[in-house]
């Protein structure tokens, strides 16, 4: 059940909007609204927060991104504007700082989910403040700021992240199993099963599944990566395997990265700023969550066992190489579907909406390689992305395209009953 309530709304959606001009733009709270500086400031001690000082399994910081991101939003709208809530704010009445409600909101979220990143938090939140005005605008700014991320807080009591769900199949032919050389469970099974932030339940979307393993479908896909992602012998180039180590990092980090960087290029206000945060992240953490409990329920081997044990699979067009091994380790989770690949259809899905399909001009930087990369469409990103994780020999191809055609609906879905313009 939906932790509030929905708006049915009929929503074309506009692929080839552009951002928003580059003018100053006057402010309901009073005089002209801020630029993007504190929201790009406190996504960056997110990510720190999140991965750095508290080392959060990647797709589970997903959650504490979206939560970052809507109580930002909630406090920034309730001051400003424009957009409809996500959360029910209290009207602010006076001139309220919506750059202090923006700091307030992320600070206190963060600070109740990583305790032990408190002392920082509380240096960085006075440096931020410190950069404001005294007076009863920035009062009653932290007071918003506060007001969100309680509200925020309150809503997420009891959504079932970290219940005591387990991964249990029976090892089989086409069955998942831990894969070498860990050998771990499954990480984090229950993020499948937690309340979404805007999807209707994590089974929203129906997914077609993996190919039989009897099929011809799966033959192709078998031979590509074992021919592109060995560790040993592969037909890889050089670029490709450079293509595949790029992506073989954080690509919450990545694409939240980008986005600090597209809106501060692009000169947009805090309330955009705001927003487009909280669209990403909000549909990132959905696809993640829809991705998983795609993976429970379909619990699909990884290529490294199916070639191990392509002898057991009773296809004729499979042959077995018990010494196979992908490129990097494998991730101790299911093949069906990508979590990278759904997390980058929902990113490429809301930079489609707000910067244009065609026209994203977007740096993605490097997080374990030394160049970033550049993208001038939707389409690139999505296939490079999609390639990088067969030639990393983790995925057969078609838990790539189901995972990213799966983002992409969880972003047009998040773009459609979320974040809209007042009326």
């Amino acid at each position: 059940m939906r932790l509030k309530a929905w708006r049915l709304l009929v929503v074309v959606l506009a692929i080839g909007l552009v951002g928003p001009a580059l003018v100053a733009v006057p402010s309901q709270a009073g005089g002209v609204r801020a630029g993007p500086a504190v929201i790009t400031q406190w996504n960056t001690i997110a990510g720190r927060t999140i991965y750095t000082e508290n080392a959060t399994p990647v797709p589970v910081g997903s959650l504490y991104f979206g939560f970052v991101s809507l109580a930002v939003y909630d406090a920034v709208v309730a001051i400003e504007g424009r957009y409809q809530p996500y959360l029910k704010q209290p009207k602010v009445r006076g001139k309220a700082s919506s750059e202090a409600a923006a700091a307030t909101a992320a600070y206190e979220v963060l600070r109740y989910y990583f305790p032990a990143s408190a002392a920082q938090l509380a240096t960085d939140y006075a440096a931020s403040l410190g950069g404001i005005p005294d007076g009863r605008s920035k009062v009653r700014g932290t007071e918003v700021g506060r007001h969100a991320a309680a509200t925020l807080i309150q809503a997420r009591l009891n959504d079932g992240r970290g219940a005591n769900i387990q991964l249990t199949v029976t090892p089989a032919p086409g069955v998942w199993r831990p894969t070498p050389d860990a050998n771990a469970a499954m990480l984090a099974p229950w993020l499948g099963f937690v309340v979404p932030l805007a999807l209707r339940s994590p089974t929203q979307f129906r997914l077609p599944g993996p190919d039989p393993i009897t099929s011809k479908a799966y033959a192709r896909d078998f031979a590509e990566v074992k021919t592109m992602g060995a560790l040993v012998g592969s037909a890889r180039t050089p670029a490709q395997t450079e293509t595949a180590v790029f992506w073989n990092a954080n690509a919450l980090l990545q694409y939240e990265a980008a986005l600090r960087s597209q809106v501060t290029a692009r000169g947009m206000d805090i309330v955009d700023s705001a927003r487009a945060f909280a669209l990403l992240s909000t549909s990132v953490a959905d696809a993640l969550i829809a991705c998983w409990r795609a993976k429970y329920d379909y619990a699909y081997w990884r290529p490294i066992t199916a070639v191990r044990l392509a002898g057991t699979d009773g296809n004729p067009a499979t042959e077995a190489d018990a010494t196979w091994s992908s490129l990097l380790q494998t991730p101790p989770y299911p093949d069906y579907v990508s979590g990278h690949a759904s997390a980058t259809g929902a990113a490429t899905g809301t930079f489609s909406y707000l910067f244009g399909a065609r026209s994203l001009d977007l740096d993605v930087p490097a997080l374990v390689s030394t160049a970033s990369r550049h993208f001038d469409s939707a389409a690139a990103l999505d296939a490079e992305t999609m390639n990088a994780r067969i030639w990393l020999g983790f995925h057969f191809r078609k838990a790539m395209t189901d995972a990213n055609r799966l983002g992409h609906r969880t972003a047009a879905w998040t773009i459609g009953h979320e974040f809209r313009p007042r009326h």
